[in-house]
């Protein structure tokens, strides 16, 4: 069976979105029926991004606190089983200022990362089965950007500085759910983190680099370890890629790992193209 599945996993600024789009693109050159989901994509079918999940006494002070927006708040939930999930960013779109910082904050707290990590683990998985169910008897390829690895490893151990067993564990979990999709794992590698990190932080605005060191160092593996700054959040980086690498190691699924050092975009679609057609051949 072709992959159903595409997984483009790295570490920030190696070119994992670059890699996704070029992925999309030479298999819809190969006539296959393709979905693409980068990061930050709202609606994604096996991830959450900007939504808040509740159980019913903590979604009924919600709505308590802030009666003059329930009704709004309403037009945005999800009720399953037990839990109440609020699609807040998407809220967040749709009316802009009119919703108060304080209602924000509130919601906030309930964000499935920044939920403690069992529980993230608990829905990421529920969603995971959810996707996996629904597109095994599909005929479309899903290619997800950095969402397999990079989360969990993110929230265990960058925000809750868990054990790499937990971690590990983690992963291997959404990859067992997706094991029926025959999913290709494609790790988007380069030679130099110090330069690939440092080149990011130039190019990209100044916000995603204060917030990526302050995530990165404020919490967590960083802050257990005292770092600090550009540097500090260098060398949780090298942890991660550490923590990384056993992970691809100890991963059965079928998997390739790409170099993208040289910043060549001609040569690097040269090289997934033999990739993806050796596996979807």
């Amino acid at each position: 069976m072709q992959p159903k599945l595409v997984l483009i996993e790295g570490l920030p600024g190696f070119g994992k979105t670059t890699t996704a789009q070029l992925v999309h693109d030479i298999l819809i050159d190969m006539n296959i029926n393709t979905q693409l989901f980068l990061e930050g994509n709202l609606d994604h079918p096996a991830d959450y991004d900007g939504v808040a999940c509740f159980n019913d006494y903590e979604y009924q002070e919600l709505l308590l606190d802030h009666a003059e927006f329930s009704d709004l708040l309403r037009t945005h939930l999800m009720k399953q089983g037990n839990h109440y999930f609020l699609t807040y960013r998407k809220l967040m779109n749709d009316v802009g200022a009119t919703i108060p910082k304080e209602l924000i904050d509130n919601i906030f707290k309930y964000d499935i990362y920044e939920l403690p990590l069992a529980q993230n683990r608990e829905r990421i998985t529920e969603k995971w089965e959810q996707f996996a169910k629904h597109s095994m008897n599909g005929t479309d390829t899903y290619i997800f950007d950095c969402c397999f690895i990079q989360n969990p490893v993110t929230i265990g151990m960058i925000k809750y500085g868990a054990t790499n067993e937990e971690v590990i564990s983690y992963v291997k979990q959404l990859a067992s759910i997706v094991e029926q999709l025959n999913p290709l794992l494609l790790y988007v590698d380069q030679d130099d983190l110090d330069h690939s990190f440092r080149k990011a932080v130039k190019e990209r605005p100044a916000a995603w680099s204060e917030g990526f060191i302050e995530y990165y160092t404020n919490q967590g593996f960083g802050l257990n370890h005292g770092y600090h700054g550009v540097e500090g959040a260098l060398q949780v980086l090298k942890a991660r890629r550490e923590l990384e690498e056993t992970i691809y190691n100890d991963l059965s699924i079928a998997k390739e790992k790409v170099n993208n050092s040289s910043y060549d975009l001609d040569a690097y679609k040269q090289r997934l193209v033999k990739i993806l057609k050796a596996h979807f051949s």
